[in-house]
């Protein structure tokens, strides 16, 4: 696991090719790639150690390793980002529960997400005859399909190449047919093909991995993407804890001269002649910087905070107080002492991720109860058991075990008895973790005999550990297809470069969003290569223009030594 401060031996008035603001996963593999291109890349991480939102520790339990945020990593399977980057040469290893996922029922029932097609599907067979034949459909369609799906989440929009070519494939398999599937809501998608309740939870559960209800327009086709790449690439975790992942960029990051410093918090990016030129930090220092700022943060705190709205254009700033977060997150920590009696038994007990709701009018009502800002009485949960998925996380017999939800922002009132009022002070924490064990308990009874201990983090902790995660928000913007692809962060966007010149957006508030799997910031280390030239150069020829009109020159990176 990562921790401390990480200050390679530099020259202090070096200035870097590229400063990257946060050490998350997607400010590592822009550095990375940077760092490739043989450029000088200097990160800096307002946080103790970095990683972002991928990060483990044993602050729940000396004998446990808990992930602290994102746990399961589907989409960093699929990579092809980060498979480039051959992080098992650093040490990195991954391990898969024997089940990817369950979704269990209160009356002993359980579907189960398998990595074989075939394991899926009689599974679901038994929930309705038909069933088998349905999901070997939606497999079918994603045998056509899937890899150009993927290829186009990876690359920068718009992805032309795979675009053209799922487009030829669409046409040839009833490409109007698809495409309605892909928009429409789960629920409606998962009666189209199922007959009974396993198909449709599968579907249903894994659109709510985002913030798509059931009922939302496009969370069917999320549903179904998320389901095919569990089945095809599993929920796989780090061996060791999530933090592995992080540990592994940043020892190749540091191998090819990358430097990366912790503890540094950045307050504003300089920019002159429309043009990033530096950063600041809280303790005062100015790191000046030859050719481009990337930007690994969440979009609200670059556009009008990070960078002065002078600078951006006013469109820009009205398109940013319609931005839209994505629900708010409460998460639980737990040490187990030995493994959770699941009611539906084995299926439920070999899953790495399990999806806790009694059904989808269940899943509905969570759903409604937060679009009217009501913390809500009996919270959908994704639920983590990580000594299932890798066995070096707690000891033998034991399970090391997490579980998140969703509540509203800024809540209205408690759906509940407890009277939560959404200020998340030490009472409403507790009763609010109490709710979440409940609900654990209808599925799995005689659970919270078995907690040794317990960590709570509310959406306000999260964001005191990674300001990224306003109150919580873990997909740095909604899911929903108002603010995906050339809407993504606002519309006529859809790409890491900014207003100003020298300035990529690296987060996941780009295209195409949230998830490990790095391609926002691959995509900005490539925007910054393809146009991007020494800062010198350029303000020489800026000097030279203002200088042929009468106006006093700007300064170059000279004029911007590094101080403290």
């Amino acid at each position: 696991m990562t921790s401390g401060r990480l200050v390679p031996d530099a020259a202090p008035d070096t200035v870097p090719d590229a400063v990257v603001i946060g050490a998350g996963p997607n400010g590592l593999v822009a550095a990375n790639l940077l760092a490739d291109a043989g450029w000088s890349v200097e990160v800096l991480e307002a946080q103790d150690e970095p990683g972002g939102a991928v990060r483990s520790d044993r602050g729940v339990h000396p004998d446990y390793v808990s992930d602290v945020f994102s746990a399961f990593y589907p989409l960093a399977a699929a990579s092809p980002i980060l498979s480039r980057l051959d992080l098992h040469e650093e040490g990195l290893h991954w391990s898969h529960a024997p089940s990817v996922l369950a979704h269990p029922l209160s009356d002993g029932r359980c579907a189960v997400l398998e990595r074989h097609r075939t394991s899926t599907a009689s599974g679901l067979e038994k929930f309705a005859p038909g069933d088998a034949l349905a999901w070997d459909h939606l497999c079918d369609i994603w045998d056509r399909i899937g890899a150009d799906i993927v290829d186009a989440l990876f690359t920068p929009f718009p992805p032309i190449r795979s675009t053209a070519r799922l487009a030829a494939r669409l046409r040839a398999a009833g490409g109007l047919r698809l495409a309605r599937m892909m928009v429409l809501p789960v629920r409606r998608l998962a009666e189209e093909e199922f007959r009974g309740e396993g198909g449709r939870l599968l579907l249903a559960g894994n659109a709510l991995h985002a913030d798509l209800a059931p009922e939302a327009a496009g969370s069917g086709g999320f549903g179904w993407l998320m389901s095919m790449l569990g089945q095809a690439q599993g929920f796989p975790v780090p061996v060791g804890g999530a933090g592995a992942l992080t540990d592994a960029l940043v020892r190749r990051l540091q191998r090819r001269g990358g430097v990366v410093r912790c503890g540094e918090r950045v307050v504003e990016v300089t920019v002159r002649s429309g043009r990033a030129v530096a950063v600041r930090t809280a303790a005062g220092e100015t790191v000046p910087v030859n050719r481009a700022v990337l930007a690994d943060v969440a979009v609200p705190a670059l556009y009008g905070e990070l960078v002065a709205p002078q600078h951006l254009p006013s469109q820009l700033l009205d398109d940013m107080r319609r931005f839209q977060w994505d629900w708010a997150t409460f998460k639980v920590d737990w040490a187990l002492s030995g493994p959770v009696p699941w009611t539906a038994g084995e299926p439920a007990a070999g899953a790495g991720t399990v999806h806790l709701a009694d059904g989808m009018d269940e899943l509905t009502r969570f759903s409604a109860q937060l679009s009217m800002r009501e913390v809500p009485d009996r919270p959908f949960l994704l639920f983590g058991q990580m000594t299932t998925a890798d066995a070096s996380r707690s000891p033998a017999g034991t399970e090391s075990a997490w579980a998140y939800t969703h509540v509203p922002h800024h809540a209205r009132g408690d759906a509940g008895d407890d009277g939560i009022t959404g200020t998340w002070d030490a009472r409403e924490q507790e009763a609010f973790a109490d709710r979440m064990e409940e609900q654990v308990e209808r599925f799995a009874p005689g659970f919270r005999s078995l907690v040794r201990a317990r960590r709570i983090l509310a959406p306000t902790t999260l964001e005191a550990m990674d300001a990224n995660l306003r109150r919580g928000a873990i997909n740095s913007g909604t899911t929903a297809m108002h603010q995906q692809l050339f809407f993504r962060p606002v519309p006529g966007t859809g790409r890491p470069e900014t207003p100003v010149e020298g300035l990529y957006l690296a987060s996941a508030g780009a295209h195409p969003g949230g998830g490990v799997h790095g391609a926002p910031g691959a995509n900005a280390a490539r925007a910054a290569l393809r146009s991007s030239r020494p800062l010198r150069r350029a303000l020489s020829r800026a000097q030279s223009a203002l200088a042929g009109r009468g106006a006093r020159a700007v300064s170059g990176p000279e004029g911007l030594p590094r101080t403290g």
